[in-house]
């Protein structure tokens, strides 16, 4: 019985140290860079990790920037070494919080909510505040938190060459979603 007790409190420090978190590593972010007239630049990523802290809105998303699919093989590899450097810079990060961020308030269609934080990209980190993003529960009760953001590439000191600068826009969009289970 003296060997059970700690098992059991091991066990329920676990779970309530648990408790208010959602997780996804799977979670899905596309950015574009196209312009009208020539090839589209578009790459999806569908390996995501997320994490939110629901009892305090804490969020932060990991990019293995290698995980960027192109249409093109030659694209892809044109942006993994020319543009992101991802040998030298592997990965994007993001972390931050989402303001005022509460569990009730959440449903099952999309809730606006703002949030404050930084994006690290190519070795520069760029503070993104008030930005929106959306959030609503999902048919299996997780939470799906969805947005939209431009960034300016000179934001991350990424250099477009002038032979292909008419082909390459310089203010990208991001999408990004991420389907988070309870942890």
């Amino acid at each position: 019985m003296n060997r059970l007790i700690p098992i059991i409190l091991l066990f329920f420090t676990v779970s309530i140290g648990a408790q208010g978190k959602y997780l996804t590593k799977t979670g899905t972010v596309t950015f574009e860079a196209s312009v009208p007239s020539f090839e589209e630049v578009k790459a999806t990523n569908n390996n995501t990790t997320a994490i939110i802290n629901t009892k305090n809105g804490e969020f932060a998303a990991l990019v293995l920037v290698k995980g960027f699919r192109f249409k093109n093989a030659l694209m892809e590899e044109h942006f993994n070494e020319n543009y992101a450097e991802s040998d030298q810079y592997p990965k994007a990060t993001f972390k931050g919080d989402i303001s005022g961020f509460s569990l009730d308030k959440v449903s099952n269609s999309n809730t606006k909510m703002t949030y404050n934080g930084s994006l690290t990209f190519h070795g520069k980190t760029k503070a993104l505040n008030g930005e929106t993003l959306n959030v609503s529960k999902g048919s299996d009760n997780n939470l799906i938190i969805s947005g939209e953001l431009k960034l300016n590439v000179a934001d991350f000191d990424i250099e477009i060459p002038k032979i292909v600068s008419n082909k390459l826009s310089r203010e990208v969009s991001v999408i990004y979603e991420f389907q988070l289970n309870k942890k």
